[in-house]
């Protein structure tokens, strides 16, 4: 990406940049009449910043300050802030100007929190509409190279304002405030679409991408209105570009849908589970022809029936060792596909191929978003001690540490009988034990009431444990936290959830919430029918196969939403098994809803998931508030 800098060079310094770049003169050459003439050679940045630092006065600042825009404009970011920080010690540098210069190198190499802290410092400095363009612009591209496209366009509405009532143009800000606006979803763009003209088209413009992408003559029309009604808007240079594309992007057109699931071997249970969801989708598809293939068979029987049915279309397969074997077949790789399960380490990246899997660590991330807009510090993690309990774990760690300096407690459990002393363990309840011994040893004629304390830091509980172990685990915490402390808040993944289990008493998990997609959810009104149905049909199936069926129902409905799903990463389709979105490499994304135990009964809830600051952020928005007081 090269930036257009707009060049604040004040005084007499600003002539000087362009004469610098001819100071070294090494090549020499003869001409016709024998004459040795000097050719010189024109410096990088680099070798402009290395001949500055040999020079004294005028001439030292007159190469800095070429170094300094020829570092901008090769994007050699090092030069550029080596160059600004050697100006920084003259009288006649514009020295609000130069630290935005350092601040954008920094975060151009993701040292974001000195570029973080120099914009800060400078916010009471910006008195030209250059320096508080670029300010704002900057703020906005810290935030938005941390995910947060709603934080980022706050800035960048605000740089957009200053340069259209300036007459300023400020590199990249458009192209940046677009590709924010696409990741927002439908109900971010409707709390966006108000302020300023120039936030209205631009919030507008999104929205309309949105509700007509792929519709060809609505889009045109849409686009035709927004025109009239925002003319001159800065948005404008999008329409000829995206909406092109975007008229493109019409629905695959799937007339024979080829379904790859295992029918036979150890899995046959799983495929037939997902046959059934396929089929009650197809009720929606009554022009196509659905062929299935057992997906256990070699690549070449699956590559002659895929070429003798004529597939446009492929669903499938669910195994990942299946979609590692397929990932070399020719036939596979020209036919759109939505595999069924998460992206193997053999897959090329094909735009036309998609990957959908009922991944925890999804929730993982879900319950740790709220969990930071609950303000939480300590949470305590409750796993079983195998692979995947500890890959959770670790994820949730991993994520953990880039939004908090206090690393989560974790007890790792191998079976029933070890739950108790893993959680007094973590909850110190055994050191309390024991110095209520020692003073009762102390105090032996005396009659001593006593109760056992847990440690307080601990504020939330994550439990990561199947609904058979977290129906065990929760007796054991509510017996462990002391009756002085807080009652802690309880957690649970969907694993801890069972429509099969939970048809018995409840009470056990009174206040937990948890995680789950909406088809397995009791008294939801969205797709109660075919709920009803599904359950005339399959009353014994257990919870992995009722949630498999959920999932092959939305792959199907998928289809006809995938291209644009792909294209806006905010866009997103409500489905069975959650609110769908594709956010980056083509990978399906689930957002579950919240649901809570409560008086016996199994209530939904809308949670608090603002997106968190990252830490480097954290303590620039304290120093904020602190100033504002």
């Amino acid at each position: 990406m090269r930036l257009k800098v707009i060049s604040l060079v004040i005084g007499i310094l600003s002539g000087l940049s362009a004469c610098s770049t001819t100071e070294k003169a090494t090549n020499v050459t003869v001409t016709e009449d024998n004459q040795q003439q000097r050719i010189p050679d024109v410096l990088n940045a680099s070798g402009l910043f290395n001949k500055a630092i040999s020079k004294q006065g005028i001439h030292k600042i007159q190469l800095l300050y070429s170094a300094r825009e020829a570092a901008i404009i090769e994007q050699d970011w090092q030069t550029l802030e080596q160059a600004c920080l050697a100006l920084e010690s003259k009288n006649s540098v514009d020295h609000v100007q130069n630290k935005l210069y350092i601040a954008l190198a920094r975060k151009e190499m993701a040292n974001y929190t000195d570029a973080l802290s120099i914009l800060r410092t400078l916010s009471e400095q910006l008195k030209l509409p250059e320096h508080q363009g670029w300010h704002q612009y900057l703020m906005g591209s810290i935030y938005a190279s941390q995910q947060l496209p709603k934080k980022a366009l706050v800035h960048y509405f605000k740089a957009s304002d200053i340069a259209f009532q300036n007459n300023l143009t400020f590199a990249s800000l458009n192209d940046e405030t677009w590709r924010a606006l696409q990741q927002l979803s439908s109900y971010a763009l409707e709390r966006f679409d108000t302020g300023s003209v120039v936030q209205q088209g631009w919030t507008k413009l999104a929205k309309y991408q949105q509700i007509y992408l792929g519709t060809g003559v609505e889009l045109h029309q849409a686009m035709n209105n927004w025109q009239r009604r925002f003319i001159n808007h800065p948005a404008s240079y999008i329409l000829p570009k995206e909406v092109t594309q975007a008229v493109l992007l019409s629905p695959y057109e799937t007339k024979k849908l080829a379904i790859l699931l295992p029918q036979s071997g150890p899995s046959e249970r799983l495929g037939a589970a997902l046959k059934n969801g396929f089929l009650a989708a197809s009720d929606n598809w009554p022009d196509s022809e659905i062929f299935f293939i057992d997906e256990m068979q070699t690549n070449i029987e699956i590559e002659a029936q895929l070429a003798q049915n004529q597939a446009d279309f492929v669903i499938g397969p669910l195994l990942k060792n299946n979609i590692e074997k397929l990932s070399d077949s020719s036939t596979l790789h020209v036919l759109p596909t939505i595999h069924l399960n998460t992206k193997s380490s053999q897959s090329q990246k094909n735009p036309n191929h998609y990957y959908f899997a009922l991944n925890p660590e999804h929730e993982v991330e879900q319950a740790l978003v709220h969990f930071l807009a609950k303000k939480y510090q300590k949470p305590m993690l409750l796993a079983p001690d195998s692979n995947s309990g500890k890959r959770l774990v670790e994820h949730f760690s991993e994520q953990w540490r880039l939004y908090s300096e206090a690393a989560p407690e974790v007890g790792l459990y191998t079976d029933s009988k070890n739950m108790a002393k893993v959680i007094a363990n973590l909850l110190e309840v055994e050191n309390s034990k024991q110095r209520i011994k020692t003073i009762e040893s102390l105090y032996r004629k005396t009659d001593i009431e006593s109760e056992t304390r847990s440690r307080r830091d601990i504020d939330v509980i994550y439990i990561l444990g199947n609904a058979s172990e977290t129906r065990l685990l929760k007796p054991y915490l509510d017996v462990n936290v002391s009756t002085f402390a807080p009652k802690i808040p309880l957690y649970a993944s969907s694993r801890s959830y069972s429509r099969r289990i939970d048809t018995t008493d409840k009470s056990d998990l009174e206040g937990l919430y948890f995680t789950e997609q909406p088809w397995m959810l009791p008294n939801t009104t969205d797709n109660r029918a075919l709920r009803n149905q599904y359950m005339q049909l399959w009353p014994e199936q257990a919870d992995i196969e009722q949630r498999l069926f959920a999932m092959a129902f939305d792959a199907v409905a998928l289809i006809g939403e995938i291209k644009q799903l792909a294209k806006i990463p905010g866009k997103e389709f409500i489905g069975l098994t959650g609110q769908l979105s594709i956010k980056s490499d083509n990978t399906i994304h689930r957002r579950l809803k919240w649901a809570q135990y409560y008086k016996q009964q199994i209530r939904t809830i809308n949670l608090n998931e603002q997106a968190p600051l990252p830490l480097f952020m954290q303590s620039a928005a304290a120093e904020n508030r602190i100033l504002k007081k």
